[in-house]
């Protein structure tokens, strides 16, 4: 008996081991019910649910969720759902909601996002949210968001700390930003035209690890106008390999 309580545990150690971190895309669609000619209002999302290790995708996905509803849900009280037909839903009824109050203005809600594994490594695991809301008003947003995770874990990896050193990063990659962008080496970053605040250099909110390097994305009025649009800096990792803590 004992020899096969044996192989047992060896059995369920050996497939708890082989078990990795997989996703698997799911989309999830809502239209409004109110009639409509043209633009009617609708929201798509596509998210790639982790998998396999239950407490390290709980984490994630948790963590994806949170993301998603700041981007989309509009209501007044707080969301309380953790399910992502509900929100597709909540975003339908904000604009139906809308409509009631004020009939006369018809414009169309639109909401698409987009998740995909960007990167993943031993170290470190980036999923890219791209997503785009319109809910009046001159023109939508678009935006990319980098949510980036330690694949172990499935806790989650601020910017601060990815690095070494912040601060000899942040030097090193004002060179290179003020080089491609041909701003003058001293003086104001903002002098060709840009909007950092405070007339600094700052990193950007979404720092993104991709096939051809470390990507620095500042989304649209972070450090430039809407009309300007987004800038980036691709810095390839034999270049910031040595100020990276996970690689």
């Amino acid at each position: 008996m004992r020899h096969y309580t044996f192989l047992f545990v060896t059995l369920f150690i050996l497939t708890s081991c082989s078990r990795e971190l997989s996703f698997k895309e799911q989309a999830f669609e809502k239209k409004s019910t109110l009639p409509c000619k043209s633009n009617c209002p609708q929201i798509s999302l596509k998210i790639p649910i982790a998998q396999n290790i239950p407490i390290v995708a709980d984490s994630i996905n948790k963590k994806v969720f949170s993301v998603l509803k700041e981007i989309v849900y509009f209501g007044d009280k707080p969301f309380q759902s953790t399910d992502y037909n509900n929100l597709a839903a909540s975003f339908i009824n904000s604009y139906e909601e809308m409509q009631k109050k004020f009939p006369e203005d018809k414009f169309g809600w639109e909401a698409k996002v987009e998740g995909n594994i960007e990167y993943q490594s031993d170290s470190i695991l980036n999923i890219k949210i791209n997503h785009y809301t319109f809910t009046g008003g001159a023109h939508g947003y678009q935006g990319y968001r980098s949510l980036l995770f330690n694949p172990k874990t499935g806790k989650t990896i601020t910017n601060n700390q990815l690095f070494k050193n912040e601060k000899d990063f942040k030097a090193f990659a004002e060179k290179e930003f003020r080089n491609k962008y041909k701003i003058p080496a001293t003086g104001s970053i903002n002098a060709t035209g840009l909007m950092f605040e405070n007339e600094k250099f700052n990193l950007p909110l979404n720092i993104f690890y991709t096939k051809d390097g470390l990507l620095l994305y500042y989304n649209s009025y972070e450090a430039a106008s809407y009309a300007d649009g987004p800038k980036e800096l691709v810095l390839p990792y034999d270049k910031v390999n040595e100020y990276l803590v996970f690689k």
